[in-house]
């Protein structure tokens, strides 16, 4: 069964590779419980996990990136290739999963976690200077991007508490073929899968308007 192996939270630690100077991206597993809600807006809500913090509010978090998800599987893959350990919330993450697709997770997917909370897919995560410059790896967007596996956000459909430890269920998949794995490779190298995206209405609405004018995000970073 699909479960959270880790659950993670982010404190603001100062960053020359970002903008304000400081970054939430230095999450670190608690054991929980956390509330997890919709956190607003993108550019006034933060995370959808109480006690995370985000600092660049114009990038990230909001309801349509209120919870970030990676593979436990992907980012041990990602450890053996760099020869070194990736504890789980090094990416940024917020769930480190085990037993789940995330990169073959269609967007609209919804999944329950724990007793209470549904979440739902809404695109992949795309890298950006401050992840390069957090990781120290030499030309990391690229390498990032050529694999392929890039993790989930997803936003809040009904709030509640969940714990590391707790079991995550597919509730719902719709009925196209976008998944995140797809979402990825159209928004950064693959133009011509863009109007693809285009049956999954789901998609995080700043995603939906880069299919829907045909022109791929401009990656940040070396």
């Amino acid at each position: 069964m699909a479960s959270v192996l880790s659950l993670n939270i982010g404190r603001i630690t100062p960053t020359e590779h970002a903008t304000p100077g400081e970054t939430g991206i230095d999450k670190r597993p608690v054991p929980g419980p956390v509330a997890v809600t919709a956190p607003g807006p993108k550019g006034v809500g933060g995370s959808g996990l109480a006690g995370d913090r985000i600092r660049d509010l114009r990038h990230h978090g909001g309801d349509d990136q209120a919870v970030y998800a990676y593979a436990a599987e992907d980012l041990d893959a990602w450890a053996a290739e760099l020869g070194r350990e990736l504890r789980p919330g090094m990416f940024g993450e917020n769930l480190t999963t085990v037993g789940l697709d995330v990169t073959g997770a269609l967007i609209g997917e919804r999944w329950r976690v724990g007793p209470q909370v549904v979440l739902e897919v809404t695109t992949a995560r795309i890298p950006c200077r401050t992840f390069a410059g957090w990781l120290g790896e030499k030309r990391w967007v690229r390498r990032f991007t050529e694999r392929g596996v890039p993790g989930s956000y997803l936003r809040v459909i009904v709030p509640g508490e969940i714990r590391a430890g707790d079991g995550i269920e597919v509730l719902h998949r719709p009925d196209h073929d976008v998944t995140v794995g797809v979402a990825f490779r159209a928004l950064t190298t693959d133009r011509d899968l863009l109007p693809r995206l285009l049956a999954a209405r789901a998609l995080h609405p700043e995603a939906l308007a880069q299919a829907e004018k045909g022109e791929p995000i401009v990656l940040d970073g070396p």
